[in-house]
């Protein structure tokens, strides 16, 4: 997900993203704790994804 796809988007959205997003990273924290995550790095992207959305969100605040 880039930042481009997100600055269209209303707020509303972006937060129901957000949640969407967080409900990922906890059900991939789970699997990597349980050794059934395969692929590490798919946290990072959903960590990075996460402060995208933020960075959205704050960036329509002002």
């Amino acid at each position: 997900m880039k930042y481009i796809d997100l600055n269209g988007k209303s707020t509303s959205e972006l937060l129901e993203l957000l949640k969407e997003k967080k409900v990922l990273l906890f059900t991939l924290r789970q699997k990597l704790k349980t050794m059934q995550l395969t692929n590490p790095n798919e946290i990072k992207e959903v960590r990075r994804d996460i402060a995208r959305i933020h960075t959205a969100i704050s960036a329509q605040n002002k």
